[in-house]
């Protein structure tokens, strides 16, 4: 048996009748490109969140970009981010033409060291783009004040974290606006690509439905800011309807499969993951710490267990980004953690027999190491 971090078809099973059912209203509905599916997920995406607005889009990582070019960020200007993240963040920044600034990551967390941003700010910073990463917030008050501070758009990388609270308020609604991504593997995945970004501002909201709509607001043809097609599929849009709704226990089984990977690991030497005060963890990976990590995962692979790292590689390191500058040691924190991290299997379906196999694997792995 081979153990895969995900797997959607237990899942599916058990929703099969609603997914299909959410085919036929798509099909039959006579409108297959932004029709009722599309409007009423992002009504109720908004309201979920308890914000004004929700633009529905075709990937994360175009949220992320048309959320940056709707806030007004450009060539020649600086967003401070993390390196420690999916590369569809980053990369989302270079396709507007602006430049990434890296700082670190906290050892504890690994979330955004909000005491290094002060510092990376310079007359070119135009936005900051915390990731809220593996289903917890980074530090929003922190950040929210420096943005106020030096007049900066604040843009939440939520792409990880839906559903997840800071002191019991939603991720996502701290800053200007939040781009998600509805990828398969997330906490609220479609059965496909999608996006979203939602926000308070009108305007930037306006922005946003031009800019998925090749620049075109009132009437076909007529563009009134050069544009992009990126807008939400009618049938993912209306399966994720469906599956809003079921959020919550989608969370809830998360935190039941990391409950029992806390009891089951917790005297082994394993670094587990530890929530940050104030913040309700969602769990869209289950990420531990070893350094020893590579040669735990290849025993793991002889017993038939194949594991995932998030991530491996940092993206200041990578030759896409060598033009930035960074060189290595320039993000100490974040180059360590890509050399001991790993995941272990998490979803909300995932078998009880599954976790008790790599539970048990894990500790007699590590006893050997001991």
């Amino acid at each position: 048996m081979t153990t895969f971090v995900w797997d959607y078809l237990r899942e599916y099973e058990t929703e099969r009748a609603d997914i299909l059912d959410a085919v036929e209203t798509v099909f039959s509905s006579g409108r297959l490109v932004l029709g009722k599916s599309v409007h009423g997920f992002e009504r109720e995406f908004a309201d979920f969140h308890g914000a004004r607005h929700c633009v529905g889009l075709d990937n994360g990582t175009n949220a992320i970009k048309l959320a940056l070019q709707a806030l007004g960020v450009g060539p020649g200007d600086e967003v401070i981010t993390v390196s420690n993240t999916a590369a569809p963040t980053v990369v989302a920044i270079d396709a507007v033409g602006a430049t990434p600034v890296f700082v670190d990551v906290r050892e504890e967390d690994f979330l955004m060291d909000t005491d290094q941003v002060a510092a990376a700010i310079t007359d070119r910073t135009r936005c900051l783009l915390p990731v809220h990463l593996y289903g917890q917030c980074a530090d929003m008050d922190a950040l929210k004040g420096l943005a106020a501070t030096h007049g900066l758009a604040l843009l939440e990388d939520c792409a990880q974290a839906h559903g997840a609270r800071r002191h019991g308020r939603q991720a996502g609604t701290f800053g200007d606006a939040a781009a998600y991504s509805f990828y398969p593997t997330k906490v609220l995945g479609a059965y496909g690509d999608g996006g979203a970004v939602i926000t308070s501002d009108e305007d930037v909201a306006r922005r946003l439905c031009r800019l998925r709509y090749y620049g075109m607001e009132e009437r076909y043809y007529v563009v009134e800011t050069p544009g992009h097609n990126s807008r939400l599929d009618e049938l993912q849009a209306e399966i994720l309807r469906r599956k809003l709704g079921r959020l919550d226990s989608y969370i809830e089984g998360r935190r039941a499969v990391a409950r029992r990977y806390a009891e089951g690991l917790d005297d082994t030497g394993l670094v587990l993951p530890r929530t940050t005060p104030g913040n309700e963890h969602v769990y869209y990976v289950y990420v531990v710490r070893h350094p020893e990590r590579d040669t735990i995962i290849e025993a793991l692979k002889s017993r038939g267990i194949s594991l995932n790292i998030s991530y491996p590689w940092p993206v200041h390191t990578m030759s896409g980004f060598a033009h930035l500058g960074y060189s290595r040691g320039a993000l100490p924190v974040t180059e360590a953690l890509a050399g001991e991290i790993f995941s272990l299997p998490m979803y909300p379906s995932l078998p009880r027999e599954v976790q008790d196999t790599v539970i048990s694997a894990l500790r007699d792995v590590l006893a050997e190491l001991s």
